[in-house]
C-alpha cells in the first residue's frame, strides 16, 4: 500500500507541475507581450531562476533550489550504489560460465533494443526529411556556450581510469564505476574468501546507499517533481517552440510511441510475456523518469521496481540496471538521430542511405557516452553534427535552438532510458530461469510489499 500511495502522490505531481507549468508559460508570455516583463522578471526571481547563474544573483528561486536540493541528494550516492551493486552482483554469480552468460544476455538485449531503436528512428526521420518537414526558415541565434566537439570513441579510454579515486569522483563517470565494479568483483571471486572485510563493507555502503535514496524518495519526490515540473515549463519560451514545432513534435510522438509499443514488442518477442504487465508496473518509474529527467536519479526506484513489482532477480538487477544506466541510451539516440536529421534539412545538407548509417553509428556511440544527468543529450549531439560536418551558420543556429527547446523532450527520452533497462533485466532474467512469474502476472499492487 505504501508504494502504491507513493506512485499516486508521484503521478498527481507530475499532473498539477505540468499544468501549472503550462500555465506560468501563458503568463510570462502575456505578462512580456503586454510589456510587463518587470513584473514577470519579479516572479521569475522569487519562484524559478537558476540562483547559480550571474543574473541570478539577488534572486530567490524557491523551485530551483527545491529541485536542485532534490536532484543532487539522488546523485550524492549514485556512484557508491553502482559501484557497490556492480561489485556484489559479480560475487554472487560464483560460476565464471554464468557471470559470461549473464554479460552475454545483457549485452545482447541492449544491442537489439538499441538497432531496433535507430533504424526506427532513421525511418522516421528520413520519411520527414523526403517530405520536406524539415524546411523551416530560421533566422540566426546566438548558440548557448559548452556545446565541445570530441571523437565518441574516447568513451573507450575514458573506461579505464589513471587514478580509482579520480574515476569515481564524477557522476559523469558511471562508466569507470561499472569498469572498477566487474573488475573488483572478479577480483574478489577469485580470491574467495567468504570473510573478506572488503566484501563487508562493500555490502553495508550498499546498503547505506539503498536506505539514503529510499528514504528521499519516499519523503521528498512529489514536492520536488512538482518543483522541477513548473519551472521548467514556466521557463520554457515559447517562441522557440514555433520555429521548431516540427521538430519538437515528430520527435515527442516517435519517443512516446516507441515507449509504449517498441518496449511492448521487446518484451513479447523476447521473453513470451504479457506486455500490458510490465507498462502498467513500470509506468511509475517512466514518470519519475520524466520528472527529473535523469537515469541517475531514477536508479533506485527503478531497481526496487524491477525486482518487486516485475518479479527480476536481485543478482540480475544488480548487474543489468547500472549497466543499462551507462551503455542502453535508446531514447538519447532516436532524439539525436531525429535532431540532426532536422539540422541537416534546414542546413541544406543531403542526407544518403551511408550519412544515414552513419549518423545512426555516431547516435549509438554519442549516446553511450552521454552522462545520466539532465540536459546532457542536446550537449552531446554537438558530437554528431561536428563528425558529420553540419557546421555552417545555419546549422549552429539550428543546434542553438534545440538547445532551448529540448528540454521537455529531455524529459520524455530519459523515461525510455530507464524502461529499456529495465525490459531488459526482464528479459535476462526470464531467459535464465530466475524471473518470479507469480509477481510479474500479480494484478493487485497493494498485495506487495514496499
Amino acid at each position: 500500500m505504501k508504494q502504491n500511495s507513493l506512485t499516486k502522490k508521484i503521478f498527481m505531481a507530475l499532473i498539477l507541475g505540468i499544468t501549472m507549468g503550462v500555465i506560468s508559460l501563458f503568463v510570462r508570455e502575456n505578462l512580456i507581450a503586454s510589456g510587463n516583463n518587470e513584473t514577470w522578471n519579479l516572479i521569475n526571481s522569487i519562484l524559478f531562476q537558476d540562483i547559480t547563474a550571474s543574473e541570478g544573483a539577488r534572486s530567490f528561486g524557491l523551485f530551483y533550489i527545491i529541485g536542485q536540493l532534490f536532484i543532487n541528494s539522488l546523485q550524492l550516492v549514485i556512484i557508491p550504489m553502482v559501484f557497490t551493486s556492480i561489485i556484489i552482483a559479480v560475487t554472487n554469480i560464483k560460476d565464471s560460465k554464468s557471470l559470461k552468460r549473464i554479460s552475454y544476455k545483457t549485452f545482447l538485449g541492449f544491442g537489439s533494443s538499441s538497432i531496433l531503436a535507430l533504424v526506427y528512428a532513421s525511418f522516421v526521420g528520413m520519411i520527414a526529411y523526403k517530405s520536406n518537414l524539415f524546411s523551416v526558415a530560421i533566422n540566426n541565434v546566438s548558440v548557448a556556450g559548452g556545446a565541445t566537439s570530441s571523437n565518441p570513441l574516447l568513451i573507450l579510454i575514458k573506461a579505464i581510469p589513471q587514478n580509482i579515486l579520480a574515476g569515481l569522483s564524477n557522476n559523469g563517470n558511471v562508466l569507470v564505476a561499472v569498469f572498477l565494479g566487474i573488475s573488483i568483483g572478479l577480483v574478489l571471486n577469485f580470491m574467495d574468501d567468504e570473510n573478506s572485510v572488503i566484501k563487508k563493507g562493500i555490502v553495508e555502503i550498499n546498503k547505506i546507499s539503498q536506505i539514503f535514496l529510499t528514504f528521499i524518495i519516499n519523503k521528498f519526490a512529489p514536492i520536488a517533481i512538482f518543483s522541477l515540473l513548473i519551472r521548467t515549463f514556466a521557463i520554457y519560451g515559447i517562441g522557440y517552440l514555433r520555429i521548431a514545432s516540427i521538430y519538437f513534435i515528430l520527435t515527442a510522438i516517435t519517443l512516446i510511441v516507441f515507449l509504449i509499443l517498441g518496449y511492448s514488442f521487446i518484451i513479447w518477442a523476447f521473453t513470451g510475456l504479457n506486455p500490458v504487465h510490465f507498462m502498467k508496473k513500470i509506468s511509475n518509474v517512466a514518470m519519475f523518469a520524466f520528472s527529473t529527467s535523469s537515469s541517475a536519479a531514477s536508479l533506485p526506484l527503478n531497481t526496487k521496481t524491477t525486482m518487486e513489482k516485475l518479479g527480476v532477480d536481485e543478482v540480475t538487477t544488480s548487474f543489468v540496471l547500472p549497466m543499462g544506466m551507462t551503455v542502453n541510451m535508446n531514447g538519447t539516440a532516436i532524439m539525436q538521430v531525429l535532431a540532426t536529421l532536422f539540422i541537416a534539412g534546414v542546413s541544406g545538407y543531403e542526407i544518403t542511405i551511408f550519412n544515414l548509417a552513419t549518423i545512426s553509428l555516431l547516435a549509438l556511440l554519442a549516446s553511450i557516452g552521454t552522462p545520466a544527468a539532465p540536459g546532457s543529450g542536446a550537449i552531446i549531439l554537438f558530437t554528431i553534427l561536428t563528425g558529420m560536418g553540419y557546421s555552417n551558420e545555419v546549422a549552429v543556429s539550428a543546434y542553438a535552438i534545440i538547445l532551448g527547446i529540448n528540454r521537455p523532450l529531455e524529459m520524455l527520452l530519459t523515461s525510455l532510458n530507464v524502461v529499456g533497462d529495465s525490459a531488459v533485466a526482464v528479459y535476462v532474467s526470464k531467459s535464465e530461469g530466475k524471473l518470479d512469474h507469480d509477481v510479474y502476472h500479480l494484478v493487485e499492487e497493494k498485495k506487495i510489499k514496499a
